[in-house]
């Protein structure tokens, strides 16, 4: 099975479980009269909107190159990322604010609707449901090495988030009374400030790679160290990386002997650049520019 159909199936699993859970979120909610299941709810629907993304980005991005992009087209993986970062920060100020005003009315002396316990048990299923779905994703998302995937699974991770401090502020209202009903909103924001941190590092990661950023320092120290394994090969410098979605770009500049043969130096190119794609994959896109230590004697 391919790559893409790999990233499809996993995104269809979270795809069902999430339409499954927010159809019964908003029943809990409406029948539960619970105002925070409703919330925990849309953030499902959230949910639900970036695995479309998802699906219709891979696709984009499992195209091979063409006459108008030459690298491919790997970085509509990486605005895959982008978007759902965007709609996971979306998702919790949404939360966040929507916390905040019922403290606001707690504070002026409204009473908060205590909700019912169908509400409850929805809320403990979808913790259940949504770490699973988390777990699941990003361990294939690790495996395909699908930053659109791994992006995906946080949102799981986040509704999962978001679906505790709906537990929490619930099973306050009901076990502890109308004057803890206030539980429910002070959980919500205190996650939807969880799930910023979280989309701000997806975003901040999708904008580096949209904006070529080079690869960790670790990374490049690890590819000028296995250009200088080879005994006729010195000087890696100019080294230049970037990602093109799940794909690295390396373009480096090496020194060798000016009297070696075209023969030699060309082929001694081709063992470095075979032994860069065993570590970083053969679809990586590997330049190197070769220059004499020394003249060649005319």
């Amino acid at each position: 099975m391919s790559r893409e159909r790999d990233i499809y199936k996993v995104t269809l699993v979270g795809s069902a479980g999430n339409i499954a859970l927010l159809t019964f979120k908003f029943i809990a909610g409406i029948v539960g009269h619970s105002s925070a299941m409703i919330a925990d709810a849309v953030h499902s629907l959230s949910d639900f909107i970036t695995d479309i993304i998802v699906i219709a980005f891979v696709r984009i991005s499992a195209k091979p190159q063409d006459e108008s992009h030459d690298y491919g087209h790997g970085k509509f993986e990486t605005l895959a990322s982008f978007f759902i970062g965007l709609a996971l920060i979306a998702a919790a100020t949404g939360i966040i604010v929507s916390g905040v005003l019922k403290i606001a009315d707690w504070l002026r002396g409204e009473q908060l609707e205590a909700p019912g316990m169908l509400a409850l048990w929805a809320a403990l299923l979808s913790v259940l449901c949504k770490e699973a779905l988390y777990r699941y994703t990003v361990i294939r998302g690790k495996a395909l090495s699908s930053q659109a995937l791994i992006a995906n699974a946080w949102h799981h991770r986040s509704d999962a988030l978001s679906s505790i401090g709906a537990t929490i502020g619930i099973a306050g209202a009901i076990l502890l009374g109308q004057r803890w009903t206030v539980l429910d909103p002070l959980a919500s924001v205190v996650v939807g400030g969880m799930l910023v941190k979280v989309a701000v590092g997806l975003l901040r990661t999708s904008i580096g790679e949209l904006t070529d950023s080079s690869l960790p320092q670790d990374t490049e120290r690890e590819i000028e160290d296995i250009i200088r394994a080879f005994p006729d090969v010195v000087e890696p410098h100019n080294l230049r990386t970037r990602r093109i979605g799940n794909n690295v770009a390396i373009e480096v500049h090496i020194r060798m002997d000016g009297d070696l043969t075209l023969r030699h130096t060309h082929d001694r190119a081709t063992e470095i650049e075979k032994k860069l794609k065993e570590r970083f994959g053969e679809a990586a896109h590997i330049t190197l520019h070769v220059e004499p230590i020394k003249p060649t004697n005319t």
